[in-house]
């Protein structure tokens, strides 16, 4: 059985609750990036203080580095359910998925197809479409207009012996449905075809178990994730081996080498370790007797534990919403089925609205959050945007009266 969340311990381990600059305001922006825990802040500390140093040298403070920086790929990849060298650390997500394009580009021949969808963040869109002009055939699994949601069955009717991979999100930074990776994943792999997926809107509310889903290539970013400003990307050995190298040629035989061009954030990627750090905390304070349990069984506990406090939290803002008929709330009106990332839209602008929430003391976000497709998609025009609320494990229920309250004011 899974234990409430302790939310006074969570948040005592996320020095921003203690800064007198935020006391009083509520943090409902977390979709754009969460907060940074202790952990990755005393890391990141540690390693401009004393190995600020080119790392993987023989002497102390090289070797150290290098130390770290191997650390948090073991062990994020261990929580992830896949193989160390699977894991790669880029400068943002946005960058990896570039780079990932260009790799798919050089090795699919024109006529190849690759599926896309309209709910994703640009991130994991815009790369891919601009393949047309390599002669790829794009195509689009689009949202119902209604209700925002990808409906599989419609994905199967795209696919043929063309196809080659699909790209598609976890869960929408708008519409916030959790899709069903691991089954579309599954007989995606059965027909030939490489999945893409994007899961930066999904990591914060629980590392997932990349190994278990299957995906070809999971995506997320760990500023997002309580982290540094670095995007994670998994990709299984056996497509890493199969796309061109997009490193410098002497690092071909390196695999979370050969699609990060760019040389490495050395401090940032070692503090990324202080993520893992983080949810050992959680789960040693709540699973007293799992000492045993293995790195992916331990992230695994601590996801269930983070979605279970925020949806209890969630279920209570959609209830609230549910009695306004001023607003449209986009996405699933089920709390289980989603992320707490709640976008609304309104006859008001969205930036607004986030405009008029901070004047009272709410941190929100107002736009079309690099989402443009997904909200032409539902009707609603990008420029005009929606209000998003967002928010994670460590946001309190006192936090979400103050956003209700806020909210029956401003609408």
């Amino acid at each position: 059985m899974t234990p409430l969340l302790d939310i006074d311990f969570v948040r005592a381990r996320f020095p921003a609750f203690a800064e007198p600059a935020l006391q009083g305001q509520a943090f409902f922006d977390n979709a754009g990036g969460s907060y940074t825990c202790k952990p990755v802040i005393d890391r990141l500390m540690r390693f401009y203080h004393s190995r600020k140093v080119q790392p993987y040298g023989a002497y102390e403070a090289s070797r150290l580095g290098g130390q770290e920086m191997d650390e948090a790929r073991e062990r994020l990849a261990a929580m992830m359910g896949v193989e160390t060298d699977e894991l790669s650390f880029g400068p943002s997500t946005t960058a990896n998925t570039y780079v990932l394009a260009q790799a798919f580009g050089e090795m699919l021949d024109a006529g190849a197809a690759i599926i896309v969808t309209d709910q994703d963040h640009e991130a994991n869109s815009g790369p891919w479409r601009r393949l047309a002009a390599r002669g790829i055939e794009i195509r689009e699994w689009k949202i119902d207009p209604e209700t925002g949601h990808l409906d599989p069955q419609a994905l199967w009717a795209l696919i043929d012996a063309n196809v080659r991979l699909v790209c598609f999100p976890h869960c929408s930074n708008v519409v916030g449905e959790v899709n069903p990776v691991a089954g579309i994943c599954a007989r995606l792999r059965a027909h030939g075809v490489y999945s893409c997926v994007d899961g930066v809107s999904y990591a914060p509310h629980g590392l997932p178990d990349v190994g278990a889903l299957g995906a070809d290539i999971y995506l997320l970013s760990a500023y997002k994730t309580y982290g540094p400003h670095q995007g994670l990307m998994v990709i299984r050995r056996d497509l890493a081996e199969a796309l061109p190298n997009q490193a410098h040629y002497f690092n071909a035989g390196v695999p979370y080498k050969r699609f990060t061009p760019a040389g490495p954030d050395h401090a940032q990627v070692a503090a990324c370790a202080g993520m893992a750090d983080y949810v050992d905390a959680l789960h040693a304070h709540h699973f007293a007797g799992g000492t045993g349990r293995s790195p992916a069984q331990r992230a695994a506990a601590v996801h269930d534990l983070m979605r279970a406090h925020e949806t209890r939290l969630l279920e209570r803002l959609l209830g609230h919403l549910r009695g306004r008929n001023d607003i449209r709330v986009l996405g699933p009106v089920a709390a289980e089925a989603r992320a707490p990332t709640v976008a609304i839209a309104h006859r008001q602008p969205g930036h607004v609205l986030a405009e008029a929430l901070a004047g009272r003391g709410i941190m929100a976000g107002g736009g079309s959050f690099y989402a443009d497709r997904a909200l032409a998609a539902q009707g609603i025009v990008p420029g005009h945007g929606v209000l998003r609320l967002s928010f994670v494990h460590y946001t309190s229920e006192d936090e979400l009266d103050r956003l209700c309250d806020a909210l029956d004011r401003v609408l």
